[in-house]
């Protein structure tokens, strides 16, 4: 069955103006003012927005947290949880807890997302070194799985493994070997904390090998000043670094007033959604825990039009800047033969739709297609 988006203002990221959106199957097929088609299913979006769907790249969908004993593991992820937050492609992940936590239960946790109607990959690994994997070896899990992307691991933080530099170097190359064989991004998710030393390992090794930069992701990247300026420095030597937004949204139009307008495609914002956020004393005695939010990338994106950024700049951090640092071809822009992953928005930017891979998950701002157990 096609179905028709109508009159509808299209930001691909870029402004195109008021729209027709035709999708065949998983695929938007044409993007053309007035457009008749008598076999469409139409939704007449008239007044409406519409944008790509959101890329979230770093979720715990399996739940995360843990710090403060058993009884602070944050929940698994519902389908319900991302289509709230207009999340249409996700990347699960894995964080402090690799004991009661698995790469095989996030592996199918992922494929439960898929089969419940989202885009879903994830990463091997955890905080901890060496890596927890499913087949035994980190270049297995990314050649032969075909959800797995990269890996995760956790620096300058005391909750991190202490990985040698060379150890490092190793598992950096071994994750580009594996994703060039599988054809993959192979991202090496980098945990930050708020150690002194910051990034300090990976502008070593950057400066002693030729492996590239590409493959390195430092997220949680504002946490704290001298991390930033190594984030700074990183986007300069062509990187990419992802802001965890959500909780730290008054902080937000400051960071990015501290980043050069050239390096604004390399910089990509995720929810760290149902991952626990945490604070310690001086003793490093854990006094409080909470959950992040999986709608924190699309407040936002509201948050940056409120204070005076474009939408199209806003919604590009967490669409088509994404879709290109994950090598994900056919996600994060509204064109045709891309996949039909599409947010459509009301005036003020609530969300009034949520369409992935040509299916309706929600409309007029209620929820058609639930998870399992939602």
């Amino acid at each position: 069955m096609f179905k028709l988006i109508k009159n509808v203002e299209v930001y691909s990221p870029d402004f195109m103006g008021v729209q027709d959106i035709l999708i065949c199957g998983n695929k938007i097929v044409k993007l053309s003012p007035n457009i008749d088609y008598i076999d469409a299913y139409v939704y007449d979006k008239k007044g409406c927005i519409a944008i790509p769907g959101i890329i979230d790249q770093h979720v715990h969908i399996t739940g995360g947290g843990g710090e403060g004993g058993f009884q602070t593991r944050t929940p698994e992820v519902c389908l319900s949880d991302l289509i709230k937050g207009g999340v249409t492609t996700v990347v699960g992940l894995l964080g402090t807890d690799s004991l009661t936590r698995n790469v095989e239960s996030l592996l199918a946790k992922t494929r439960a997302l898929k089969k419940e109607g989202i885009s879903a990959y994830c990463l091997t690994g955890a905080y901890s070194y060496p890596s927890p994997t499913l087949t035994g070896s980190i270049e297995k899990d990314i050649a032969f799985i075909d959800e797995i992307i990269g890996v995760k691991l956790a620096l300058s933080d005391h909750r991190e493994p202490f990985i040698t530099k060379d150890e490092l170097k190793k598992l950096i190359a071994s994750v580009r070997v594996s994703s060039m064989i599988a054809s993959k991004p192979g991202i090496v998710t980098l945990h930050m904390g708020d150690d002194s030393k910051g990034l300090e390992m990976i502008f070593a090794i950057l400066s002693e090998t030729s492996l590239p930069i590409k493959h390195l992701r430092p997220t949680h990247i504002t946490r704290n000043d001298k991390l930033f300026a190594d984030g700074l420095k990183f986007l300069s030597l062509g990187g990419y670094i992802d802001i965890t937004v959500g909780s730290t949204l008054e902080k937000l139009k400051s960071n990015l007033e501290r980043i050069d307008n050239r390096y604004f495609h390399q910089v990509t914002f995720s929810s760290d959604g149902n991952g626990s956020w945490s604070k310690y004393d001086a003793t490093g005695k854990l006094i409080k825990i909470g959950v992040q939010s999986c709608d924190g990338v699309l407040s936002a994106i509201r948050y940056l039009v409120e204070n005076g950024y474009s939408l199209t700049q806003s919604i590009k951090f967490a669409t088509s800047n994404v879709s290109e640092a994950l090598g994900l071809a056919e996600k994060g822009f509204i064109k045709e033969t891309m996949d039909a992953d599409i947010l459509i928005l009301e005036a003020d930017l609530k969300l009034d739709s949520v369409i992935a891979g040509g299916q309706i998950l929600m409309n007029n701002k209620e929820i058609l297609i639930k998870g399992t157990f939602d």
